[in-house]
């Protein structure tokens, strides 16, 4: 086994997952819950499968797609992605009259 590997993938998605809107409900559901135990079986149970698929996903398109395009195309993906929070401002500009 890879133990660098397995330590960076762990580390990144630990980083990655902090203040996700999963953690925000699954801390929502235990505050409410008896069981805060099953809580977290159930959303480490969650993480782990959507991980997995995943992986299982990644693993079958870098079968077949050189590590180059696939590359390219997160770049491209990101860029939009950039472009699209940067030059479309969908949110109503307050206005300093409006506010009572």
């Amino acid at each position: 086994m890879d133990w660098h590997l397995l330590g960076l993938s762990f580390i990144t998605v630990f980083l990655s997952e902090l203040g996700d809107k999963s953690q925000l409900a699954a801390i929502a559901l235990s505050g409410r819950s008896n069981s805060p135990r099953a809580v977290f079986f159930g959303a480490a149970g969650a993480l782990l499968l959507t991980s997995l698929l995943g992986s299982l996903a990644g693993g079958a398109v870098a079968e077949l797609l050189p590590t180059r395009v696939l590359k390219a195309i997160a770049a491209v993906g990101f860029a939009i992605l950039a472009a699209r929070l940067l030059l479309f401002n969908n949110e109503p500009s307050v206005d300093s009259k409006q506010i009572p």
